[in-house]
């Protein structure tokens, strides 16, 4: 019963919290302006780097990869128009995209691609385990290469589509690094115009893109506004063109606006709670399986979807989701069971609970900080005392990049390879890519292994095998897996949404 009077003030706070500042408000524009309005200021623009949705959607506007990954998970030609791979899955041979330059007219070629692989190996680049994937790559000619791995790597292709975008060598080399990054030239469909920091992106359209007739849009803005009550007023006064990560009382009030659209569906994100255990020391209580699974069983998800989210959604089950290779319909969500939770808790030895920290961010998720509240309530009827600190969404990425958050930190991991292993590798400890510093050398041999595997059966088969072992010993609390509302203008035609959350905007047209 208090839960339920916790999840109906919480609720209470959302609804209410929809008042409106009017102040920086965003000016209209006139014309083929596609505005966009970001829950924070990207941390990158450059996809090796962004480890967040906002940077890899500003991103993914200024480049192109060898490959990409269509709306049906295939992977399409891009800069490569094709490509080979030996039966053992360890040499790729590509035959590039002629005609194609970058933004400051430089042709792309070969030489481009062995810069790219080699700058993305380096220890400062966050994704450089997707480099390091490749031991080396040869110059066949001017448009063919060759890469070669050590071991079989199916999944190449879809890191590839992920991180590696091309860059220019010739100008990167004559700029260097830090100007290079102030002012990024790719091949995509956009070219960068300005940046500034915590106000606006400016884009406009590359005319001499490679796949002719795009982009629709002349212009791109994108405008980080971390309040979701401040992005529906923006839409709603027809300054920005389209907000996404809403709830469903953000939207209630814009569904008799003929001036926008709301859309609704299901994405590929799974909200958790992370363990920090390695930077936080040892002989934190959450070393214990029996511990972790105690957590998930004291947090009710669906009473806080039914709550928060007007029901939709959920609750998880873990990180291979119903669209991904494996998906194992038999696993089950934890369930709100407190009793179990207790007499786990007593037979781990903290009957009585325990202290912890416990961190969550502001703005950038729908209505997570009431989440992360919650399930600290939860958690307090078993004892156990998460200390809450909530941060603001740009300070808290920072402290997660460094691994310096608290020993519980909240979080969420979307998917756009169409297999759970980038979700897999970006949320646990043991690579670059990794936010959380919990690790488990089982399951660390269960990913190489997957990784290796290129029949897809079987990689299936050791999908389902990881995640029985990790509900037995459970990384992280699991929660739920959203419907996402966002707000389209109604100028805006031919825009896709993907349960990626992966935007790729050239598609889009501007009345």
């Amino acid at each position: 019963m208090k839960q339920k009077i916790r999840l109906f003030v919480i609720l209470c706070t959302v609804i209410f919290s929809l008042a409106w500042s009017a102040a920086g408000v965003l000016a209209a524009s006139d014309g083929k302006v596609l505005r966009l309005a970001l829950t924070m200021d990207p941390n990158a623009l450059e996809p090796a780097m962004a480890d967040e949705r906002n940077a890899a959607i500003v991103s993914w506007c200024l480049y192109d990869s060898l490959v990409a990954i269509d709306d049906d998970s295939r992977v399409i030609p891009a800069l490569a128009e094709s490509w080979t791979i030996n039966p053992e899955g360890t040499v790729f041979t590509f035959k590039l995209r002629k005609g194609v330059t970058f933004h400051n007219g430089e042709p792309f070629n070969a030489d481009d691609v062995l810069f790219t692989w080699n700058r993305g190996k380096r220890e400062n680049i966050k994704y450089k385990d997707r480099f390091n994937l490749v031991k080396n790559v040869e110059k066949l000619d001017e448009y063919t290469v060759r890469m070669s791995t050590e071991n079989s790597s199916p999944l190449l292709l879809r890191f590839m589509a992920e991180h590696w975008a091309m860059l220019p060598a010739k100008l990167m080399k004559k700029t260097g690094e830090d100007k290079f990054l102030a002012a990024p030239v790719g091949t995509g469909p956009f070219k960068f115009v300005k940046w500034s920091k915590g106000d606006r992106i400016e884009f406009e359209a590359n005319k001499n893109y490679w796949k002719k007739g795009f982009p629709k849009a002349e212009k791109v803005i994108f405008r980080p506004i971390p309040e979701s009550s401040t992005r529906v007023a923006a839409i709603q006064a027809g300054e920005v063109d389209l907000v996404t990560r809403l709830s469903a009382e953000e939207v209630a009030g814009l569904k008799g606006d003929a001036n926008v659209r709301v859309v609704s569906y299901p994405v590929d994100r799974v909200y958790y709670i992370a363990f920090n255990n390695m930077t936080s020391g040892k002989g934190l209580p959450t070393e214990d399986p029996r511990v972790r699974q105690a957590m998930n069983y004291a947090v009710d998800v669906q009473s806080m979807l039914d709550a928060l989210f007007n029901g939709k959604g959920r609750p998880s089950t873990g990180f291979v989701t119903p669209g991904n290779l494996g998906f194992d319909k038999a696993i089950k969500p934890f369930g709100y069971n407190p009793a179990k939770a207790k007499a786990l808790l007593k037979e781990a030895g903290y009957p009585d609970g325990f202290k912890i920290g416990f961190a969550c961010p502001s703005g950038a998720y729908t209505n997570f900080q009431q989440v992360c509240e919650a399930i600290q309530g939860y958690w307090a009827e078993m004892g156990i005392i998460a200390e809450l600190q909530v941060m603001e969404s740009g300070k808290y990425w920072d402290l997660e990049a460094k691994k310096e958050l608290p020993p519980l930190f909240g979080d969420s991991w979307s998917e756009t390879i169409g297999e759970a292993m980038s979700r897999l590798q970006g949320a646990l400890g043991g690579n670059s890519a990794a936010y959380s510093t919990w690790w488990d050398e089982k399951i660390g041999a269960m990913l190489d292994q997957i990784k290796g595997t290129v029949d897809e059966e079987k990689r299936a088969e050791l999908y389902i095998t990881l995640q029985h072992y990790m509900q037995e010993n459970p990384p992280f609390v699991y929660l739920y897996e959203p419907v996402t509302y966002e707000v389209v203008s109604s100028r805006v035609t031919d825009y896709k949404p993907r349960a990626s959350e992966q935007y790729y905007l050239f598609e889009t047209h501007i009345k």
